[in-house]
Protein backbone atom coordinates (compact mmCIF):
# COMPACT_ATOMS: atom_id res chain seq x y z
CA UNK A 1 0.00 0.00 0.00
CA UNK A 2 1.35 3.52 -1.04
CA UNK A 3 2.30 5.58 2.11
CA UNK A 4 1.26 9.32 1.48
CA UNK A 5 3.83 12.16 2.63
CA UNK A 6 1.50 13.14 5.50
CA UNK A 7 1.48 9.50 6.80
CA UNK A 8 5.47 9.79 7.41
CA UNK A 9 4.93 13.16 9.42
CA UNK A 10 5.44 12.86 13.48
CA UNK A 11 2.83 15.73 13.71
CA UNK A 12 -0.04 14.18 12.12
CA UNK A 13 0.13 11.04 13.83
CA UNK A 14 0.12 13.28 17.23
CA UNK A 15 -2.43 15.14 15.60
CA UNK A 16 -4.56 12.27 15.31
CA UNK A 17 -4.18 10.86 18.71
CA UNK A 18 -5.30 14.65 19.99
CA UNK A 19 -8.35 14.53 17.63
CA UNK A 20 -9.28 10.99 19.12
CA UNK A 21 -8.79 12.23 22.88
CA UNK A 22 -10.96 15.45 22.16
CA UNK A 23 -13.65 13.63 20.44
CA UNK A 24 -13.82 11.20 23.59
CA UNK A 25 -13.73 13.94 26.20
CA UNK A 26 -16.48 16.42 24.40
CA UNK A 27 -19.08 13.08 24.42
CA UNK A 28 -18.81 14.18 28.08
CA UNK A 29 -20.08 18.27 27.60
CA UNK A 30 -23.49 18.78 27.94
CA UNK A 31 -25.92 17.79 25.21
CA UNK A 32 -27.12 21.29 24.71
CA UNK A 33 -23.38 21.86 23.22
CA UNK A 34 -23.50 19.61 20.55
CA UNK A 35 -24.26 22.47 18.38
CA UNK A 36 -21.50 24.98 19.88
CA UNK A 37 -18.59 24.32 21.60
CA UNK A 38 -18.37 20.29 21.12
CA UNK A 39 -18.51 21.67 17.55
CA UNK A 40 -16.46 24.05 17.53
CA UNK A 41 -13.45 21.92 19.02
CA UNK A 42 -13.89 18.73 17.02
CA UNK A 43 -13.51 21.31 14.02
CA UNK A 44 -10.58 22.65 14.70
CA UNK A 45 -9.08 19.82 16.31
CA UNK A 46 -9.56 17.66 12.88
CA UNK A 47 -8.49 21.08 10.70
CA UNK A 48 -5.01 20.77 12.42
CA UNK A 49 -4.37 17.31 10.94
CA UNK A 50 -6.15 18.28 7.48
CA UNK A 51 -3.99 21.07 7.23
CA UNK A 52 -0.85 19.26 7.54
CA UNK A 53 -2.25 16.74 5.16
CA UNK A 54 -2.58 19.28 3.31
CA UNK A 55 0.25 21.28 3.49
CA UNK A 56 2.38 17.82 2.78
CA UNK A 57 1.07 17.41 -0.63
CA UNK A 58 1.91 20.72 -1.65
CA UNK A 59 5.05 21.45 -3.96
CA UNK A 60 6.78 24.79 -2.99
CA UNK A 61 8.05 25.35 0.28
CA UNK A 62 6.07 28.50 0.87
CA UNK A 63 2.56 26.64 0.49
CA UNK A 64 4.20 24.34 2.68
CA UNK A 65 4.98 26.68 5.60
CA UNK A 66 2.07 28.09 5.11
CA UNK A 67 -0.36 25.24 5.89
CA UNK A 68 1.75 24.60 8.45
CA UNK A 69 1.14 27.86 9.76
CA UNK A 70 -2.37 27.30 9.82
CA UNK A 71 -2.31 23.85 11.22
CA UNK A 72 -0.82 25.69 14.26
CA UNK A 73 -3.53 28.23 14.42
CA UNK A 74 -5.85 25.48 14.61
CA UNK A 75 -4.23 24.06 17.86
CA UNK A 76 -4.27 27.59 19.44
CA UNK A 77 -8.14 27.58 18.34
CA UNK A 78 -8.06 24.29 20.44
CA UNK A 79 -6.29 25.44 23.29
CA UNK A 80 -8.30 28.16 24.14
CA UNK A 81 -12.04 26.24 23.43
CA UNK A 82 -10.47 23.91 26.18
CA UNK A 83 -9.97 26.52 28.32
CA UNK A 84 -13.35 27.84 27.92
CA UNK A 85 -14.58 24.17 28.82
CA UNK A 86 -12.48 24.07 31.84
CA UNK A 87 -13.84 27.46 32.90
CA UNK A 88 -17.43 26.14 32.22
CA UNK A 89 -16.40 22.73 34.65
CA UNK A 90 -17.15 20.80 31.32
CA UNK A 91 -13.89 19.53 31.23
CA UNK A 92 -12.11 18.04 34.67
CA UNK A 93 -8.68 19.71 35.59
CA UNK A 94 -7.08 16.44 34.38
CA UNK A 95 -8.30 16.20 30.92
CA UNK A 96 -7.12 19.29 30.79
CA UNK A 97 -3.64 19.10 32.34
CA UNK A 98 -3.76 15.90 29.83
CA UNK A 99 -4.54 17.38 26.40
CA UNK A 100 -2.65 20.67 27.03
CA UNK A 101 0.32 18.60 27.48
CA UNK A 102 -0.78 16.97 24.26
CA UNK A 103 -1.12 20.32 22.46
CA UNK A 104 2.70 21.40 23.64
CA UNK A 105 3.86 18.48 22.49
CA UNK A 106 2.20 19.11 18.79
CA UNK A 107 3.02 22.52 18.79
CA UNK A 108 6.63 21.94 19.54
CA UNK A 109 6.58 19.76 16.58
CA UNK A 110 4.60 21.63 14.02
CA UNK A 111 7.12 24.49 14.87
CA UNK A 112 9.90 22.02 14.13
CA UNK A 113 8.00 21.12 10.99
CA UNK A 114 7.74 24.65 9.67
CA UNK A 115 10.87 25.99 10.64
CA UNK A 116 13.03 22.79 8.64
CA UNK A 117 10.61 23.56 5.76
CA UNK A 118 10.99 26.94 5.54
CA UNK A 119 14.68 26.87 5.95
CA UNK A 120 14.80 24.88 2.46
CA UNK A 121 13.68 28.32 0.97
CA UNK A 122 16.46 29.25 -1.49
CA UNK A 123 18.22 32.70 -0.13
CA UNK A 124 18.22 35.83 -2.16
CA UNK A 125 20.68 35.81 -4.45
CA UNK A 126 20.71 39.58 -6.13
CA UNK A 127 23.68 41.38 -5.20
CA UNK A 128 23.55 44.13 -3.11
CA UNK A 129 26.06 46.61 -3.54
Amino acid sequence: MFVYPFEKLQAWHVAQSLVVKLYTVTSKFPSEERYGLVQQIRRAAVSISSNLSEGSGRFSVKDQGHFYSMSYSSLLEVLNQLFIAKQLSWLSPEDYTELRGQIEQLSAIITALRRAVMNKQPKDKTNKL
